[in-house]
């Protein structure tokens, strides 16, 4: 059995963007197309996507893949999180395979009536401990990624990505579709009983079922959310004791931010080398 869980002193910040996160001369810049996408898994739906493409990638040999939810966050340039360029260093210096990535907005409903907002379909899609995120991916999205470019049919190959209810969605989309997604970012993710969906219940599962082949980095800071739902920082806390128990590889980076990606943007370069290491 794994050594006994320890609790982290919190690693305080400021928590700053470092050198792979920002540009840099005679690096090559990857390529980014949005196009709009209509779920048939999430039926009435309409959701933005873009697909990153790095320089490097040649059609000769199948790329990896990662997943980010709430795609539109994770891909601006001037975001807390900067991951095109972080992926243009990484994948420059050799310190990253070849990746492609997906950035996935959550669906919404048209407006029901006129001057009202689309309605976000976003915690319906990112809460349920169900197959049905996973199969949205893997039915609808990865093949229409196909259409233009190769893609590993290795799960080791694969890794998705996600902040508050996206880290949930991360984890939930490995832990039932492992077949096809191994490698799992979550950056402050929201695993409380949030409003129907029990995923506060991840501890315990993980602890009794056989360790699953996932590999996982957990960002969690002292200063989340506290309130009727659940205490953030704990819940991510016993997470991570859920994984050491069950023997799981692992990282936790465990700091004194509050709910947003400030802490995971700053160490994303490092997350990334560790997560595909």
């Amino acid at each position: 059995m794994p050594d006994r869980f320890v609790i982290p002193n919190p690693k305080p910040g400021p928590y700053v963007l470092g050198p792979d996160s920002q540009r840099r001369p005679g690096v090559p810049k990857g390529a980014i197309t949005k196009a709009e996408w209509r779920s048939t898994i999430f039926p009435g739906t309409i959701r933005d996507y873009w697909v990153y493409v790095p320089a490097q990638y040649t059609p000769d040999k199948p790329a990896n893949l990662m997943v980010f939810q709430d795609g539109g966050g994770y891909l601006a340039e001037d975001g807390e999180t900067r991951v095109p360029i972080v992926f243009d260093n990484l994948i420059h210096q050799g310190r990253m395979p070849v990746t492609i990535g997906l950035f996935v907005d959550p669906g919404r409903f048209p407006p029901t009536a006129q001057g009202k907002e689309p309605v976000s379909n976003r915690l319906f899609e990112y809460m349920p401990l169900t197959d049905q995120y996973a199969r949205f991916l893997i039915e609808e999205m990865m093949p229409e990624v196909r259409r233009s470019y190769r893609i590993s049919d290795e799960p080791e190959h694969r890794g998705i990505c996600g902040a508050s209810a996206g880290g949930v969605c991360s984890w939930t989309v490995a832990w039932q579709r492992p077949d096809a997604f191994r490698k799992v970012l979550s950056h402050v993710g929201s695993f409380a009983h949030v409003l129907e969906w029990p995923a506060n219940e991840y501890p315990t599962l993980i602890r009794k079922t056989p360790r699953k082949p996932i590999r996982v980095y957990l960002q969690a800071g002292s200063n989340d959310l506290d309130h009727e739902w659940g205490y953030w920082p704990l819940i991510n806390l016993e997470m991570a004791a859920a994984l050491n128990f069950a023997g799981y590889d692992y990282h936790l980076e465990y700091g004194d931010g509050e709910h947003d990606t400030k802490h995971g943007g700053a160490i994303l370069p490092e997350s990334l080398v560790w997560l595909w290491q």
